[in-house]
Parts: structure tokens; C-alpha cells; sequence
């Protein structure tokens, strides 16, 4: 079924019990991996808030949340240009953090984030995406854990969106 966000049609991509089967095989991979870390995940905002929340219902292990929430879109592209808008709160001083993220499409975004994150001092950083566009990333650096790969294609839903509407949708839209 297809539908309108905006003034464009998005077709279904990868459907809500895909998702759901996917996000509860990282979280069980996570809790084997942090059993006795307490690590402090970090939620980039605002696409992975739903990704993140999902996530930790699964995770079951202690652990910290916090968020960040940087920009770098502006309609269907990245403008290049990383706007911190939120930073983090929380000493990271020897923990063990893991990036929680929506989508990882260029890796400028992250890259800024690990710039932040690295002259902090945590014990380790890892990086768990969603989705991930391999013929877009420009960047070297490893992502440890992903839910998806996906063509280099615009989607929306499950809280990626467009100029901020198609967040709600619990599944994943690719343009059509």
C-alpha cells in the first residue's frame, strides 16, 4: 500500500515484524555482550527514538540511556553540516558506551559524534545502527552492530522521516 508523507509516495520497505524480530536479536546480542558492563547507550535523536525504546524493552541487563540530538538533513539530503543541538550530560569518564542510531547513510554525523565522545575518555565505543547505506558511507570507521543494510534510497517511518513527518509510521517507506 502506498503512501503520501508531504508531498511524495512511499512504498512499504521493510515491514513492522521484520523490525521487531530484528531489534529483539540486537538487544539479545547486546545483553550477551554487556552483561557486566553497565553500559550507557546513546540515543541519537530524533530518528532512533523508537529504535531505542524498542531496544531497551529487550536489553536485560543494567544499563544508563541518555540522548544526543544532532541535525544534518534538510529534506530528502544531508546538508554536510553537523549541528550539535542537544549534547550530553553525563560524565562518560571510563564507561562503556554505544551509540544508538537510526540510520547511517555518509557517516559525517557519527563521525562528529565520535570526535565528541573520544576526547572524553570512555572505556569503549561502539556503534549500533538501524539501517545502513554501505554505497554511501564515506567514513573508515567500523559500525558494530546493524539491523539493516539498504540501498542508498530515501525512507521514512519507525522514526526516520521527512522535514519531520513520517516518524509515526511503525514500519519502514522507501520513496517511490
Amino acid at each position: 500500500m502506498t503512501i503520501k508523507v508531504k508531498d511524495l509516495q512511499f512504498e512499504p520497505y521493510i515491514s513492522q515484524h521484520l523490525i521487531n524480530t530484528r531489534v529483539i536479536e540486537l538487544a539479545n546480542r547486546l545483553t550477551i555482550d554487556y552483561h557486566d558492563k553497565n553500559p550507557l547507550f546513546l540515543s541519537v535523536l530524533n530518528g532512533s527514538f523508537m529504535f531505542t525504546a524498542d531496544l531497551m524493552k529487550s536489553f536485560l541487563s543494567p544499563c544508563e540511556i541518555s540522548f544526543i540530538k544532532l541535525a544534518s538533513y534538510s529534506g530528502l539530503k544531508s546538508t554536510e553540516n553537523v549541528q550539535e543541538l542537544i549534547g550530553i550530560n553525563e560524565n562518560i569518564d571510563g564507561k562503556h558506551i554505544v551509540i544508538i542510531e537510526d540510520i547511517i547513510d555518509t557517516g559525517l554525523t557519527l563521525k562528529n559524534i565520535l570526535l565528541q565522545l573520544k576526547n572524553q575518555k570512555p572505556a569503549s565505543i561502539k556503534i549500533m545502527t538501524l539501517l545502513f547505506k554501505p554505497e554511501a558511507f564515506k567514513e573508515t570507521f567500523e559500525i558494530d552492530y546493524v539491523g539493516f543494510e539498504i540501498e542508498n534510497k530515501f525512507v521514512v517511518g519507525y522514526g526516520l522521516d521527512y522535514d519531520g513527518n513520517g516518524r509515526n509510521l511503525d514500519q519502514i517507506y522507501v520513496l517511490k
